[in-house]
């Protein structure tokens, strides 16, 4: 669905977000797990080696539209945004320049709609920064208390004084970097990864399919990990349930 890149006018961005909710059969409630259901749909999701971390995530289409993702951002609600945010630019903007000021901000704004639906949300956002409200809306709809601000503003619930104030609070809590609050497993892709494994298990090893992709082993292994490698020196701390792994994080 093609969008007009030389103006942030009009509704297209949201339009195109309802419409992949409808095809993607979430058309009410938050959306469960993204990553999962992006893979579902054909969307190839990965992570970028850490020393090659320039940006929050890009997305490009090759023979399958792929997602990379920063390594370096352990944060449930933020990596969802992102996704989000990346499949905006894979349903809008296949032949757009990346990178400028109004095709990020269609993209943003169809991450916003395809996560957080207006119609669906607005009655439930406060119209004054209700951190206790804030936090519950968090953990149901998978957002952080910033895009919720952000949302409560762009639908007219909140007014402008009371976003600034709301962003100045934050900052002055430490909020902005690591908002209050547990912070769920990352949502981690299986795509890549499961398809690696069965083909280890048929006796294809790394080894060979490093070789047969004309990729280092090390890069390989990154872009098929179900987790990053952390920065430093990739050494990551699993956290288990009943044996299974059910996340990953940087060991300190």
């Amino acid at each position: 669905m093609s969008v007009d890149v030389d103006s942030d006018k009009g509704d297209m961005p949201e339009q195109a977000a309802k419409r992949l909710r409808k095809q993607w059969g979430i058309e009410r409630g938050p959306v469960g797990h993204l990553v999962r259901a992006a893979e579902n749909h054909g969307v190839l999701i990965i992570f970028s080696p850490p020393q090659t971390v320039a940006v929050d995530a890009y997305s490009f289409m090759g023979e399958r539209p792929t997602v990379v993702l920063n390594p370096a951002k352990w944060d449930y609600y933020r990596q969802r945004f992102d996704v989000a945010h990346e499949l905006g630019h894979l349903v809008m903007h296949l032949d757009a320049e990346p990178g400028g000021k109004v095709v990020e901000a269609q993209a943003h704004r169809f991450a916003a709609e395809f996560l957080m639906p207006g119609d669906q949300i607005a009655d439930l956002l406060p119209g004054k920064a209700d951190y206790r409200k804030l936090a519950s809306l968090k953990e149901e709809w998978g957002v952080s208390m910033q895009a919720l601000l952000y949302r409560a503003r762009a639908l007219g619930v909140m007014g402008d004084v009371t976003y600034r104030n709301a962003l100045a609070y934050m900052s002055s809590k430490g909020w902005r970097r690591r908002e209050p609050g547990p912070m769920p497993p990352m949502e981690q892709p299986s795509l890549f990864p499961r398809a690696v494994e069965i083909l280890r298990d048929v006796g294809i090893g790394e080894d060979d399919l490093a070789r047969e992709a004309r990729v280092p082993l090390e890069l390989f292994r990154v872009i098929s990990a179900r987790a990053p490698f952390s920065g430093a020196g990739g050494e990551l701390e699993e956290i288990r349930d009943g044996g299974k792994v059910v996340s990953v994080f940087p060991k300190c």
